[in-house]
């Protein structure tokens, strides 16, 4: 009898650990990381009677978690690709909404800046409509200046971003160590301790959502947990951490920093895959482009207007005056470069001036001193050569669009410079002109018929063909005064019966100062050069030049003046060249001078970043629809189900009502044995 109430205990103890595992497992069906437990039953040993062996219960072999390892595996990698994909669609979507957007986009306020030049071209006297157009100016300006804000605010919320993921890093990798420490002692001595196996697996998957690694399970059931590029975060239960720095190339954006002990690693470039790899590479395959992108269309919007607003006349009758900043002031070309920490001691810094806007291309560049003033340029971040040059060359050699001179201090051999030509252009981009009276609308010269021609001879409006250029104070100033003391000029035609007819040109004195021929009849293009003097009629030492096409046929004695436009003047021509602009090669323009007119790069901007922003979309659904799969697969073998739980509570309740009932009868059996006696 004692051994059928050994058996009915034996039951009993079965039915009544199962119903507690059960119930650990409904307990624990929304713990994410929890694996589904089952008990392990097996038999005790049979006891011989006679011939045979008569079996004396059950014992409980283990309590072990329904788990597998590829699953575990697929899961981890899915959740790190997911969460890099939807870290990049975060960053990618407010920027793609901010460029295309008519509220604050470019486009829209270039639209509104020419359509206000069109006002003003079409009422050149009118001032209101110039206040308008001064006024669109602005707005513009204000747009490249909140655009540019918006980015640089999204560079400065990654920086932070990366120094809390960092720190969040940390402590999973110091608990994944510590559970490591404490699985290894309970292994060895008290089997598989479950839970704290699952807190390890979730763990490791939180730190798989921060940043891309692999996991390599020991003999003694330690993880070893590696970044993709090999360096260990865990190894058995020791750590190292990561952290961020300002990088050592560029201060403004902060570098991913391994702590190996005495050493730090910069990791940033080798960082793929969790939150962490999806911020690193939207910064650098979209943020860093687009901001490069931006600054050079501010840039070259703000030089071509300046610079064809310098070649006209304005209100008062003075020449042009800037309507944009200075894109070379002082501090511009100072900001443009950024010394490497680690620079010799008492290193100078590098100015980076724009000679040609048209040349710039949207890339940084590493400038690495060979000498004192010797350097080489490489183009960033495919690395391309640019050459080597040296500071004392004469003219500076234009690099892109650029040049460099050293400002103050001295170089070393080693000395190295991040240069960004274009990165803070739309920050700086302002309007310096307060006066719309000072909007030269017209253009300088304006050419009158004589009052006693007979001919049929008819002339085109005069264009100056040489350039101001509005950042060269002399040269500025030369050509305004030649153009002011050289004019008015005069071409006087000759013998109207031969063919060619002659010309002849005279200064404003009446001194024969050119000639040429003209073919009566026909459209004729003249290129005419006046030597340049000063108010005391001395030489300048140069010429200044235009053009103009004479059709018909002149009279012999027919005269044409060419002077320069007057103040008040009703002429729009400088206006309708600067609306020429929307559609004038003026970035990325070639040796051939064929390029794309600054509309046309905002807008290739925009589609750059929107393709970007349709591929986040799409990675981030197919990834999150792995993931998913991966989610779904793991539950479906390691989550835990109500239903089935429920089902299973009800059979051990089964069992163990029949355990029971083993007992009673082992009772009841010995009772009437004992009453019989």
């Amino acid at each position: 009898m004692a051994s059928l109430i050994n058996i009915g205990m034996s039951g009993l103890g079965a039915a009544q650990s199962g119903m507690y595992t059960l119930g650990n497992n409904i307990a624990n069906a929304d713990v994410e990381s929890y694996s589904r437990q089952q008990n392990v039953q097996k038999t005790k040993g049979g006891q011989q009677v006679g011939q045979v062996f008569i079996g004396s219960g059950t014992t409980l072999a283990d309590v072990r978690r329904v788990y597998n390892a590829f699953l575990e595996n697929q899961l981890r990698s899915t959740t790190s690709l997911s969460s890099d994909a939807t870290s990049y669609l975060n960053q990618i979507t407010p920027l793609d909404t901010a460029l295309s957007s008519s509220d604050t986009g470019i486009t829209a306020a270039l639209k509104s800046f020419f359509s206000a030049m069109q006002d003003a071209a079409a009422k050149p006297t009118e001032d209101a409509s110039r206040q308008l157009l001064l006024t669109s100016a602005q707005s513009l300006a204000k747009r490249f200046n909140t655009l540019s804000a918006q980015l640089n605010q999204q560079n400065s919320d990654i920086n932070a971003n990366m120094a809390s993921i960092a720190d969040k890093v940390n402590a999973l990798t110091k608990s994944i160590a510590d559970l490591n420490g404490q699985i290894s002692k309970m292994t060895a001595v008290n089997g598989q301790p479950n839970d704290l196996l699952d807190q390890r697996d979730g763990a490791v998957r939180e730190l798989s959502a921060l940043i891309g690694a692999d996991v390599v399970e020991q003999k003694n059931g330690n993880y070893d947990i590696y970044l993709k590029n090999g360096q260990a975060l865990v190894l058995g239960n020791t750590t190292q951490t990561i952290g961020v720095q300002p990088s050592a190339t560029d201060p403004t954006r902060m570098s991913l920093i391994l702590n190996r002990g005495s050493t730090k690693m910069d990791i940033t470039s080798s960082t793929t895959g969790g939150e962490l790899g999806g911020l690193i590479r939207y910064r650098k395959d979209t943020l860093d482009p687009a901001l490069n992108e931006l600054g050079r269309v501010a840039l070259v919007v703000a030089d071509a207007i300046n610079s064809q607003l310098a070649q006209g006349i304005d209100k008062n009758g003075d020449f042009g005056a800037t309507l944009f900043g200075d894109i070379n002031s002082a501090a511009a070309i100072s900001q443009r470069s950024v010394a490497k920490t680690g620079n010799s001691a008492g290193s100078g810094n590098l100015d980076v001036t724009i000679k040609d806007t048209g040349k710039l291309s949207t890339s940084d560049y590493q400038v690495t001193f060979t000498s004192a003033t010797g350097y080489s340029v490489r183009k960033l971040p495919e690395g391309t050569d640019m050459g080597s040059f040296d500071l004392t060359d004469t003219p500076p050699p234009v690099i892109d669009g650029f040049t460099l001179s050293l400002n103050g201090g001295g170089l070393s051999a080693g000395d190295s410079f991040k240069i960004t030509p274009t990165r803070n252009a739309a920050a700086g981009i302002d309007t310096v002109l307060t006066d719309p009276k000072r909007l030269a609308l017209a253009s300088p010269l304006t050419a009158t018929s004589g009052s006693g021609n007979k001919g049929t001879g008819v002339i085109t409006q005069p264009t100056l063909t040489s350039e101001m250029d509005i950042y060269d104070a002399a040269q500025r100033s030369q050509l305004q005064t030649g153009l002011k003391y050289s004019t008015p000029v005069k071409l006087v035609f000759g013998d109207d019966t031969s063919s060619p007819q002659a010309y002849k040109m005279y200064d404003a004195k009446g001194t024969e100062i050119g000639s040429g021929t003209i073919v009566p009849g026909q459209e004729n293009k003249l290129q005419l050069s006046v030597p340049m003097v000063d108010g005391s009629g001395n030489s300048l030492g140069g010429n200044f030049t235009f053009e103009m096409s004479v059709s018909g046929a002149p009279k012999n004695g027919d005269s044409y003046t060419v002077a320069l436009t007057g103040a008040g003047s009703a002429d729009n021509r400088n206006a309708l060249s600067v609306i020429d602009l929307q559609t004038k090669s003026t970035v990325e323009v070639g040796a051939n001078g064929k390029g794309i007119s600054f509309t046309d790069a905002y807008a290739k901007l925009v589609s750059n970043v929107g393709g970007k922003a349709g591929q986040a979309q799409m990675d981030s659904d197919a990834t999150t629809a792995l993931h998913t799969s991966a989610v779904e697969s793991r539950n479906g073998l390691s989550g835990v189900s109500i239903d089935e739980e429920t089902g299973n509570l009800i059979k051990f309740q089964q069992y163990y009502t029949a355990s029971s009932q083993i007992i009673k009868a082992a009772q009841e059996t010995f009772a009437t044995l004992i009453n019989s006696l």
